[in-house]
C-alpha cells in the first residue's frame, strides 16, 4: 500500500458550495476551491481506506476522537439560507480506526478522549461533500486541544503518522487566512505576506517544525490569524509527515485574500 500524504485544506465560508456572494467576493469566489476538492482523491497515489479530520471548528481540554459508528450532522454556522441546514452527509465513522488513533496518542505520552455523539461540523462535512460526495469512506474527527499549542499539533501529528502507512488519508481542516474582521475588505497586503512565509514554511523540510512553533513571529501573523484555530490543522498534518517535504497544491485569491492549501509527504 502507498503511503498517503497528509493534507491540509482550506475549507471555504460556512455552506460556500451552495450559496451566491454578492461582491467582493461574487457568485464563483469558491468555483477553484470547489474543482480542487472534486479532484483530490484522484490526485491520491492511492485511494483512502478511512479519513482522519481534523477540524478547526473542535477543541477539546485534550485531544478528542470521535466513536460513532453513524455520526450526525452539526450545522456550527449561523446565519445562512434554510437550505444549508438541509445537507446532509451520511458518511460512517470508524470504532477501530478511532481506537488505533486513542493507541497511538497514549503510546506517545499524549491523553486522548473518545466522543461517541459528536457530529459532522461545517470543517468536516462542506470539504467531504465535494471530496467524496457518495460518502463512502468512513471518518474519524479528531478535535483540536483547546490550549491551542504549535509544539503540541506537530507532536499529534506525529504520534499518528503511522496511519498513512495503512490507507488513511489525514486531512487538517481550517484555513491559511482567518481573520473575519477583515475577511470581506482590508489586510490583502498582510494577507499575501503570511501566505509567502506560510508557503516557504511549507514547502521547508529543515527548520519547518521551528518555524511553525514560532508561527507568531512570522510577518503579519496576527493580522491573518487573529486567534490560530484555523492555522492548528496545518501543525497536525505537517507533523504526520516529519522530515518529508511539503507542497502547495492549491491557491486562489477569494475576496482578494491568497488561500493556499498544502499536502505533505506522500
Amino acid at each position: 500500500m502507498a503511503r498517503l500524504p497528509a493534507i491540509f485544506v482550506t475549507h471555504g465560508g460556512g455552506p460556500c458550495f451552495w450559496m451566491s456572494f454578492p461582491e467582493p467576493l461574487g457568485p464563483h469566489a469558491f468555483q477553484k476551491l470547489a474543482k480542487y476538492f472534486s479532484g483530490l482523491l484522484a490526485d491520491l497515489p492511492e485511494r483512502p481506506r478511512a479519513v482522519l479530520i481534523v477540524s478547526a471548528h473542535w477543541e477539546e481540554a485534550q485531544p478528542t476522537v470521535s466513536t460513532a459508528s453513524q455520526p450526525g450532522m452539526l450545522f456550527d454556522y449561523h446565519g445562512f439560507p434554510p437550505h444549508t441546514y438541509e445537507l446532509n452527509y451520511p458518511a460512517a465513522g470508524s470504532p477501530a480506526l478511532a481506537a488505533k488513533v486513542k493507541k497511538l496518542l497514549e503510546a506517545a505520552g499524549i491523553a486522548c478522549g473518545t466522543d461517541d455523539k459528536r457530529g459532522f461540523d461545517h470543517g468536516v462535512f462542506v470539504p467531504m461533500l465535494m471530496i467524496d460526495p457518495n460518502a463512502n469512506l468512513p471518518i474519524v474527527m479528531l478535535s483540536l486541544q483547546k490550549d491551542l499549542d504549535p509544539a503540541r499539533h506537530l507532536a499529534i501529528g506525529r504520534a499518528l503518522s503511522s496511519l498513512r502507512d495503512e490507507g488513511v488519508l489525514i486531512i487538517g481542516s481550517g484555513s491559511s487566512f482567518h481573520n473575519l474582521r477583515t475577511y470581506f475588505n482590508g489586510a490583502p497586503e498582510e494577507a499575501a505576506e503570511f501566505d509567502r512565509w506560510l508557503t516557504e514554511t511549507a514547502e521547508s523540510v529543515a527548520g519547518r517544525e521551528r518555524r511553525l512553533t514560532e508561527w507568531a513571529q512570522a510577518p503579519s501573523a496576527k493580522a491573518c490569524h487573529p486567534r490560530e484555530e484555523h492555522l492548528l490543522p496545518l501543525m497536525v498534518a505537517a507533523g504526520a509527515a516529519q522530515g518529508e517535504a511539503g507542497r502547495r497544491v492549491f491557491h486562489d485569491l477569494i475576496g482578494g485574500k491568497p488561500m493556499s492549501g498544502y499536502s505533505f509527504g506522500g
